[in-house]
C-alpha cells in the first residue's frame, strides 16, 4: 500500500494529525494556503505563532514550527516557509528539500500518523511546480523508507493544474520502485 496521496480539495477541511501551512517568515498569516489556514484555524494559530516569533524572530526559509489547529479538525497545523524561485541560482531547490524534510520530523516528533502537504512555493513564490512535485514526492518517499510512524501523506491541491501534476509525478515515482 502506498502511503502516499494526492488528492484535489481545500486543505483546511481534511481531517487530519497534522496540516502543512506554507508559511511567510512573519508566521503572521498572509494569502494563499496560508490565509486559507489562518481564517479557517481562528485566532488560536496566530496567538500560537506570536510567541514563537517573540521567542525565536519568526521561521526562516526551509526551516518549520508546529501549533495547535485552532478550529481545524487537524490536531496541528506545521508551518514551513518555502523559498521564492529566483532562477535556480540561490539554493532554491534546497531550502523546498528542507520544507518537506523538516515538517516531517516534527510530524513524528508530535506523534502524528497523518499528515496533508499543500504544494509549497508553487504559487506566490513562483517555484516551478513541475520542479516543486519532484521533490516533495523525492523527499517525502526518502523519508518513509526509514520511518514508518507516519501512515498517510497526502499531497492536497487546490488547483487542476497542481493535482495533475502531482498525481503524474506520484505515478512516475511507485513505476520507478
Amino acid at each position: 500500500m502506498n502511503k502516499i496521496t494526492v488528492e484535489k480539495g481545500d486543505i483546511t477541511k481534511f481531517e487530519i494529525d497534522a496540516i502543512v501551512n506554507a508559511a511567510n517568515t512573519s508566521l503572521l498569516g498572509g494569502g494563499g494556503v496560508d490565509g486559507a489556514i489562518h481564517r479557517a484555524g481562528g485566532s488560536e494559530i496566530l496567538d500560537e505563532c506570536r510567541k514563537i516569533v517573540a521567542r525565536q524572530g519568526g521561521c526562516k526559509v526551509g526551516e518549520a514550527v508546529i501549533t495547535t489547529a485552532g478550529k481545524l479538525k487537524a490536531k496541528y497545523v506545521i508551518h514551513t516557509v518555502g523559498p521564492v524561485w529566483n532562477g535556480g541560482t540561490k539554493n532554491e531547490t534546497e531550502k523546498l528539500e528542507k520544507c518537506y524534510l523538516n515538517s516531517l520530523k516534527l510530524a513524528v516528533e508530535a506523534n502524528c500518523r497523518t499528515i496533508a502537504f499543500p504544494s509549497i512555493s508553487t504559487g506566490i513564490y513562483k517555484f516551478p511546480k513541475e520542479k516543486a512535485a519532484q521533490i516533495a514526492i523525492k523527499i517525502i518517499s526518502d523519508f518513509l523508507q526509514f520511518n514508518d510512524s507516519i501512515e498517510k501523506i497526502i499531497l492536497v491541491s487546490f488547483d487542476d493544474e497542481n493535482f495533475k501534476i502531482l498525481k503524474n509525478e506520484l505515478e512516475i515515482n511507485e513505476n520507478s520502485i
